[in-house]
């Protein structure tokens, strides 16, 4: 889509939508249940982003069968057929393939208003930014991978990726959000860069007011730093302004799994939106830029 949305949007001519999604990557955790489970939660979130309601999925399973025991793509399978039982979504089939590596995921398909599909365009100055989970999923990730990363830490990350956002998309709708976005892949600088060039606007982000998971920041300093991240942070560097520290950049612009949503909410409605979500903060405000601001 040319303002590169969460998911995919066919109107069905009679006041609904289809909204669509596919979503397949390779192992976060250490755990095979917890693989599938995040797998699951992930693809449904551009579903949520968009304020649609899932209905059915397609499972995709990648195996090195050779490699890999059956039983282990059962564990994998079985957390991600939990997580859609949880979001009511029916897996109505699938497709498996053996594969140098294991890949899991979901081809996910929801139904909207066609009136009330959610963007990440439409944003306005003055509308406040909300995000509804903390950030340092993608370094954690990468001090599991290492084997670095203290299990406390790891299982409050596990908890926060498996944490549906059907919640948070409910209460964008219930509030008029005017954007909505998941923080995913391209880190929150990287997704606010989207909502904002989209909606020819600015921001305004004030890094002390942004949640980020406890113990994050130690690991940043030991170097767990992933590939896509940097490369996330290379790429907004034109087009922000701050006089912050290399740490706080490089932790907003950390690649998420299954990260929250960022909300442009009308300023009279954050504080309602705030009380209908535990967890999630003001982290700023839509201004009329250009580029986006980090503050203290």
């Amino acid at each position: 889509m040319a303002t590169a949305d969460d998911a995919g949007v066919y109107a069905l001519g009679d006041g609904r939508a289809l909204v669509q999604t596919i979503d397949v990557f390779a192992p976060v955790v250490d755990s095979a249940y917890d693989w599938g489970r995040i797998a699951a939660a992930n693809a449904l979130s551009d579903i949520y982003a968009m304020g649609a309601t899932p209905l059915t999925a397609l499972q995709y399973l990648g195996w090195p069968r050779d490699d890999l025991p059956f039983d282990v793509a059962a564990e994998v399978v079985r957390g991600g057929l939990d997580v859609m039982a949880e979001a009511a979504c029916t897996v109505v089939g699938g497709h498996s393939i053996d594969g140098p590596e294991p890949h899991y995921g979901f081809a996910v398909t929801g139904l909207a208003g066609a009136d009330r599909i959610l963007s990440n365009q439409g944003a306005s100055p003055g509308d406040a930014l909300v995000l509804t989970k903390p950030l340092g999923i993608g370094i954690i990730t990468t001090a599991i991978k290492r084997g670095a990363c203290p299990p406390e830490l790891a299982d409050r990350a596990i908890a926060v990726m498996t944490t549906l956002n059907h919640r948070a998309s409910m209460a964008a709708l219930s509030h008029d959000a005017s954007a909505v976005t998941d923080v995913t892949g391209f880190g929150l600088l990287g997704h606010l860069q989207e909502m904002t060039v989209f909606s020819s606007i600015g921001a305004t982000v004030e890094f002390g007011s942004v949640p980020v998971l406890e113990g994050t920041a130690e690991l940043l300093g030991q170097d767990m730093w992933a590939g896509g991240s940097e490369r996330n942070r290379r790429h907004i560097d034109d087009y922000i302004h701050t006089s912050l520290d290399e740490g706080p950049i490089r932790i907003l612009s950390d690649a998420q799994t299954s990260g929250g949503l960022l909300i442009a909410v009308h300023r009279d409605r954050v504080d309602s939106l705030l009380e209908h979500l535990t967890g999630a903060a003001c982290i700023g405000e839509i201004d009329s830029g250009p580029g986006i601001t980090i503050l203290p």
